[in-house]
């Protein structure tokens, strides 16, 4: 998420949360967990002091480390009967090994009113059906062009695949963080369904395999290839959207494209940890996040997507073209990096970036 660092925040309006369950839940210091950086600092500054205003919660801002490291922390701690964090922002393969392992408390409906608000893929749920996470933030990965080098924009991720554009891509190195597969399904085989079998996902890296002799850097480093973008040294992508409207705004050569099939859209989650002992001012918090007005502002203050429909928002066009899109997105296979993620990536180490 060190990404983040280079958004820039803008103004906007705070609403107030009322609900039955905010004076009871108020005498009590809720732990919430955010990315570091630029993500805690934006949260410290623009979410907590109004979300304290507005139900008398206090909150105790936590620093996450990136990756997996969080979980584990999490793990650990909940078997000795502690939270280090009772509300945590978790990316979402860390979000299902937590469901799988059963780390996560079961939230009660009844006080997440604003639940409604968000599409069934931001509703967290356990087999039985009950709700224990909701959408937190997203963000976007779309096609990216250096204007220089294209005039146009281009329209559809086969650009990718293009011999004209041999030796000028820059692709995400894993297949975790780049979702190249679900990106070459949609567009190749009618959609990601194709993925959930181990022959399908080997058709599809056959598929994939062919944009090789047009990648010059399958990168890890993000602001390599940012640099790499804006000079033209790597004029075509992969690479986010807020990000490269932000230094397009700046009056950098960059451009950011919602592709014909959609664009991938990637999210982080609010979860609670079971060892939690401040459940109800956690289903507080979370309600309090699912609220139209809170995503607008961190659309405006952050940079990322709503989790909400954007009727509900009162974002004008440009600030929603500035972090998101209408085209219906690519929502990455999430489950089968879980269940089938060694295989995956010796695959795509053999198959695609080896």
């Amino acid at each position: 998420m060190q990404r983040r660092s280079f958004l820039k925040a803008s103004a906007a309006t705070v609403a107030t949360l009322a609900a039955p369950s905010v004076l009871s839940a108020a005498t009590q210091k809720l732990k919430i967990g955010t990315y570091g950086g630029y993500f805690q600092e934006s949260f410290d500054k623009y979410i907590h002091p109004d979300f304290t205003a507005a139900t008398g919660i206090e909150v105790e801002s936590i620093a996450e480390p990136t990756g997996e490291a969080w979980l584990v922390q999490l793990s650990q701690a909940a078997r000795a009967g502690r939270a280090p964090a009772d509300v945590s922002m978790m990316a979402q393969l860390p979000r299902l090994k937590g469901e799988r392992a059963g780390l996560w408390a079961p939230l009660d409906e009844s006080k997440v009113s604003n639940l409604g608000n968000l599409p069934d893929h931001f509703v967290h749920r356990y087999e039985d059906g009950k709700v224990y996470g909701t959408g937190a933030v997203s963000w976007y990965i779309t096609l990216v062009t250096n204007t220089d080098t294209y005039a146009e924009a281009p329209s559809s991720w086969t650009a990718l695949w293009d011999p004209a554009n041999a030796d000028k891509l820059g692709l995400m190195s894993l297949a975790t963080n780049s979702f190249l597969l679900e990106v070459t399904a949609t567009t190749y085989f009618g959609g990601t369904d194709i993925l959930k079998t181990d022959d399908g996902v080997l058709q599809v890296m056959g598929k994939l395999a062919e944009v090789k002799p047009n990648v010059r850097l399958w990168y890890r480093d993000e602001g390599q290839f940012q640099q790499a973008l804006e000079t033209g040294e790597i004029p075509m992508g992969q690479y986010y959207h807020d990000v490269t409207g932000l230094a397009a705004s700046q009056g950098k050569p960059v451009r950011s494209t919602f592709p014909d099939e959609g664009a991938v859209l990637d999210s982080g989650s609010w979860v609670v940890s079971k060892a939690s002992k401040v459940i109800e001012p956690a289903q507080v918090f979370i309600d309090y996040m699912a609220q139209p007005d809170v995503q607008a502002k961190l659309s405006r203050f952050v940079g990322t997507a709503p989790t909400v429909s954007r009727e509900l928002t009162d974002l004008t066009d440009e600030e929603f073209a500035a972090v998101s899109s209408d085209k219906t997105p690519i929502l990455p296979l999430y489950d089968i990096y879980v269940d089938r993620g060694d295989w995956i990536n010796q695959m795509w180490s053999e198959k695609i970036t080896g």
